[in-house]
């Protein structure tokens, strides 16, 4: 099948484009393959049949066999994308196994897959690298390993419709699937000690004796209302727990994750950077700064490698630092973070002018915007820490020399305008702060007449692109109160939810689709779905500053989801992981790993940390 076309899509987009076609079967194995398809109407089943017809019996592992389903999922220009492209969340959650395709516009239909028969165990992914960070690639959908004797056949089939949206899609997935379970928990990463109600609902009669949960090799105690099954996490113990379930012979898992009391994790991962990832040597313009980590080696990392080096994103564990210690007496945190501000104040930041250097030796050969916001943010949590104005002019000169050098028609990734004016007028500073805030009217008067044309960043369109959109207007709209900028963040707002999905894993639940980071920050250099990757956090500010301006509860809900979402990334130790990537594989290479790199996920722990007293 090469092509899926709505017939009264004005736009006539292809839901199924990829480099391979839809429907190609790779088997490793000596197995007739027989596959068949059927359309009715705008709904199409297909079954991918394996056939033992050898005098052996066969047995299978998951990547032996893999069936391409491409859909378009990729980032050309950010109007194309609106109407063209879409947005595959994908739950390989065995016998219930579903695609839900978005539009990255939002406009109807979308594409749902779900599967009727067989098993699914994970998918793959293969990319074209030539297109760097803008193909997420096509998928290649994993059956669950099975055993056949001679003469026997393994039967994967599946529908495919189109939907309404998130909330249809579920709905269809259900009509079309007459095995389909929807298991849902109010919290997918918990910290020790915590509840989290389940609810598992199928769309079939069952009885009580039909339906067996096991934690491990122990069976859940759970009580049955109205046709749905319930019970409790058990989060007594740290680490990943996977709940195996089945109800009437149909089998599926709910994976969660329990991490220690946050403010553990916090303290664990600050005196991990204080002790492991900060530089000591005298004889280097480095000394003082803080490093990528290396959990494999056990060692410190540089490299002049953009990604790598003594700069840019690095900046998040100052700011973490500077977070924690305005609560926290930690004198060995103290020490290392007041080593720190000297070697940004003596390689990174010109506090004369402002200006941002992208690597140590004030070197900005490579000039890069995003780079401005971040180090405001540091000197305006000095500020808080410390209570010193002169870290409040410094920040107040990053971002004015931002906005000098182009910053207006820019998408930075945390533009802290909001806190650098309440700051300001703490501190009587009116003049600057009329500045600034007429700086950021302007900047968001560009985003509103702007709209979904999105300019192309280091990346052509993607999520940290669009939060940004949402957060500057948001945030101008709560310095000015004109509706025209919360008229505008809302549209921004409906672009920005596509990106995230809704799957029973905590490694996927309110986590935003970003799909190069593992290789751009990581030691493995693999490209791949990085579920999840911290700038999800991103969207997680944006569900909450939203929610507090219009008093919408369901997206303070949204924003914890999401808050926690990235917390996975850090460990009870204190060490870190800057993206896990989930595939099965990518381009035949084994996934499904935490990058060994601690490089820059310590943003997603400084905004949980920045929010969760408020939840």
């Amino acid at each position: 099948m090469k092509e899926l076309i709505y017939p009264q899509d004005k736009y006539k987009m292809n839901w199924i484009d990829g480099n391979t076609e839809w429907g190609t079967v790779k088997c490793e194995l000596p197995l007739d393959v027989e596959v068949k398809r059927k359309q009715e109407g705008n709904v199409i089943k297909e079954k991918y049949s394996f056939i033992n017809n050898t005098d052996k019996d066969i047995f299978t592992k998951l990547t032996d066999i893999g069936i391409y389903t491409p859909f378009n999922d990729e980032y050309t220009t950010a109007t194309e994308c609106m109407t063209n492209k879409c947005h595959a969340h994908i739950w390989c959650g065995g016998e219930v196994s579903y695609v839900m395709a978005l539009r990255m516009g939002g406009g109807a239909p979308h594409l749902g897959m779900v599967l009727n028969s067989g098993s699914l165990g994970g998918y793959s992914v293969e990319r074209d690298i030539s297109k760097m960070s803008n193909d997420r690639g096509d998928f290649i959908m994993h059956p669950s390993p099975f055993s056949l004797a001679p003469g026997e056949r393994y039967t994967i089939s599946w529908t495919l419709f189109f939907h309404g949206g998130k909330e249809d899609f579920y709905k269809q997935a259900a009509v079309h699937c007459k095995q389909f379970v929807d298991v849902r928990t109010e919290k997918h990463v918990l910290f020790r000690g915590e509840d989290s109600n389940i609810e598992i609902k199928a769309n079939f009669a069952f009885a009580h004796n039909d339906v067996e949960i096991l934690l491990g090799n122990n069976p859940v105690h759970f009580s049955i209302k109205d046709n749905s099954v319930y019970f409790k996490a058990d989060t007594g113990s740290q680490g990943e727990i996977k709940y195996s379930i089945c109800i009437s012979g149909v089998h599926t898992y709910l994976r969660l994750i329990v991490m220690p009391a946050f403010s553990e994790l916090v303290r664990s991962r600050c005196r991990f950077i204080a002790e492991k990832q900060q530089y000591h040597n005298r004889n280097s313009h480095l000394d003082g700064a803080y490093l990528i980590y290396d959990n494999e080696e056990k060692t410190l990392f540089y490299s002049d490698a953009y990604d790598c080096n003594g700069g840019r994103e690095r900046i998040c564990m100052g700011i973490l630092l500077a977070s924690y210690l305005q609560s926290a007496q930690d004198g060995q945190a103290e020490r290392s973070l007041l080593k720190y501000i000297d070697y940004v104040k003596r390689e990174l930041v010109d506090e004369c002018t402002g200006e941002v250097y992208n690597d140590y030796m004030r070197d900005n050969s490579y000039k890069r915007l995003y780079n401005a916001p971040w180090f405001s943010l540091f000197y305006i949590e000095l500020y808080k820490l410390y209570k010193k104005q002169d870290y409040l002019h410094t920040a107040y000169k990053i971002i004015m020399y931002y906005y000098a050098n182009g910053g207006e028609k820019f998408y930075p990734i945390e533009l802290p305008s909001v806190q650098i004016i309440d700051c300001l007028k703490a501190e009587n500073m009116i003049s600057e702060a009329a500045a600034l805030t007429a700086q950021f009217i302007r900047h968001a008067d560009y985003i509103c007449d702007t709209g979904t044309n999105y300019p192309a960043s280091e990346v052509n369109y993607e999520q940290s692109i669009v939060a940004p959109a949402a957060d500057i207007l948001l945030n101008v709209y709560s310095l000015t109160n004109d509706k025209k900028y919360l008229d505008a963040a809302e549209k921004q707002l409906e672009i920005l939810e596509l990106f995230n999905g809704s799957q029973p894993d905590y490694h996927l639940y309110e986590v935003a689709i970003r799909h190069w980071d593992g290789y751009w920050f990581g030691k493995k250099k693999l490209y791949g779905d990085t579920f999840p990757h911290y700038w999800s956090a991103l969207t997680a500010n944006v569900y909450y500053k939203y929610a507090k301006l219009t008093g919408i509860k369901e997206y303070f809900k949204k924003a914890e989801a999401a808050h926690r979402g990235v917390l996975s990334l850090f460990m009870p130790d204190g060490s870190a992981s800057c993206a896990y990537v989930y595939p099965v594989s990518v381009n035949g290479e084994k996934a499904g790993f935490y990058d060994p790199y601690a490089n820059d996920q310590d943003w997603g722990l400084y905004y949980m940390l920045k929010y969760s007293c408020k939840y």
